[in-house]
């Protein structure tokens, strides 16, 4: 999820656990499992500074290590420490406790997104991406952000948001319904799929769709259960070139094939210079792909420059590689 709604989550946690007979009538321990659960909510997240180094090893790390199963417990133990130190007439126990539910939910929120996370490692470095919740998503939001209104009108805490999770179990399981909805309209459009992924948006009822078949890739929306193709491209296997061999080792294509399931790909060859370009098809925007890796080797097939990420015009893409117009 974004970061905003991982802030509201942990203050609802914090909310929540005013219902813990140990936590509510103790006032050293209820703002020190406050501060920890806005925190433990947030620190899975910490690997964002990666997008300071580069968009590569961002892609590779991000939701990876700080998502895996040692960090979920790791994270907690030291939260827990540091504020303890600070405020050690708290409840040690259950300080740790709200911490590792506050770790826990936000690893496995993040889960439901089409971006999803590494969250079974060390046992699998599988993304686990179950694509039924937008990475923002305006009803769970909002939902969190009603609960704290009504708290500060007055409501009890514990009780508004225990009435906020399970309207939120009920919105999941929707969720689910809906996609699978989805799924069945594709298999009926194109019976020969080989793989469907659809993906989430802001919307309830809308729907990205990317699919291939033995031939082609289709790419598309839905609306309810109604899909409606877009474009199509016939699914050409990358070729064992020496031009594609050397681009793979690349850093940025790399990180790109490490994290895309569905992508054509395309080679320019100029006079001083190729060009090897990947293209994931689950972001269509206005006709446009926006998430590709390109990379520019020269005729000894030594990498120039290369990029991976988004981008929305070639002028921006040209500026990102520093090759100038013509």
């Amino acid at each position: 999820m974004d970061t905003g709604t991982h802030v509201v989550m942990g203050i609802a946690l914090g909310g929540l656990a005013t219902l813990d007979p140990a936590v509510a009538p103790h006032t050293a321990t209820a703002s020190s499992v406050m501060i920890a659960t806005i925190v433990g909510s947030q620190i899975p997240d910490i690997d964002t500074v990666l997008k300071l180094r580069n968009n590569a090893v961002y892609i590779r790390n991000h939701r990876g290590i700080t998502h895996s199963v040692p960090a979920v417990f790791l994270w907690p133990l030291l939260i827990t420490g540091i504020i303890f130190f600070f405020n050690p007439d708290a409840s040690l126990l259950h300080l740790w406790l709200w911490t590792q539910i506050a770790v826990f939910l936000h690893v496995f929120v993040d889960i439901f997104n089409a971006y999803g996370t590494q969250a079974l490692r060390p046992f699998s470095c599988k993304w686990v991406a179950l694509g039924v919740i937008n990475t923002f998503d305006p009803f769970i939001f909002g939902i969190h952000v009603a609960g704290i209104v009504v708290w500060i009108m007055g409501a009890h805490p514990g009780y508004t948001f225990l009435v906020v999770y399970g309207i939120l179990v009920i919105y999941y399981l929707l969720r689910f319904s809906a996609k699978r909805d989805v799924i069945k309209a594709v298999k009926v459009m194109i019976p020969d799929a080989t793989q469907i992924v659809v993906a989430p948006t802001m919307r309830f009822n809308r729907w990205k769709v990317a699919v291939m078949n033995e031939k082609e890739f289709f790419v598309g929306r839905a609306q309810g259960t109604t899909v409606r193709i877009l474009d199509k491209f016939n699914r050409v296997p990358v070729p064992d070139t020496p031009i594609i061999h050397a681009a793979k080792k690349d850093t940025n294509i790399a990180a790109f094939l490490s994290f895309s399931p569905v992508y054509r790909w395309e080679v320019k060859e100029f006079e001083d210079y190729s060009e090897v370009r990947f293209i994931d098809l689950r972001y269509r925007s206005n006709g446009h792909y926006p998430f590709v890796a390109v990379a520019h080797l020269d005729n000894d097939l030594n990498i120039m420059n290369s990029y991976t990420g988004w981008i929305f015009s070639e002028e921006k893409l040209r500026k990102k590689l520093t090759i100038l117009p013509g």
